[in-house]
């Protein structure tokens, strides 16, 4: 699923209905970049937060530590775009595909698995 302007992502309910999230209502997801497969992140979303990445093109997580959402970007203008949505074959992990714009980490790296355990 690209995202483009005049393009809407969207999910069935089969397979809302599919995913595992766990007691606390969450589903953790893994953001690569679409480009060069970079894992840049890892997040949490509830189905609201879902919902609402898939309605407006962005990600959008829950954040366990403020208790509310947050748009990835919000503040820093490193906002990741959506390209593409899939689900691990246990149905417990989302992998969101995204043009990122900016840094992914909130250190500015790129990514925020830049350190290696020697």
């Amino acid at each position: 699923m690209s995202k483009t302007t005049s393009e809407t992502i969207q999910i069935g309910t089969r397979n809302l209905a599919k995913l595992k999230f766990s007691a606390d209502g969450l589903i953790p997801v893994i953001i690569q970049d679409y480009q060069n497969g970079l894992v840049l992140m890892m997040a949490y979303m509830n189905l609201e937060s879902l919902k609402r990445t898939i309605k407006i093109g962005k990600t959008c997580f829950w954040s366990r530590s403020r208790g509310k959402f947050w748009v990835k970007g919000e503040t820093s203008g490193h906002f990741q775009f959506i390209k593409e949505v899939r689900y691990d074959c246990d149905c417990d992990t989302l992998l969101i595909k995204v043009r990122q714009v900016g840094a992914a980490c909130h250190t500015n790296a790129k990514s925020c698995f830049y350190r290696k355990i020697s």
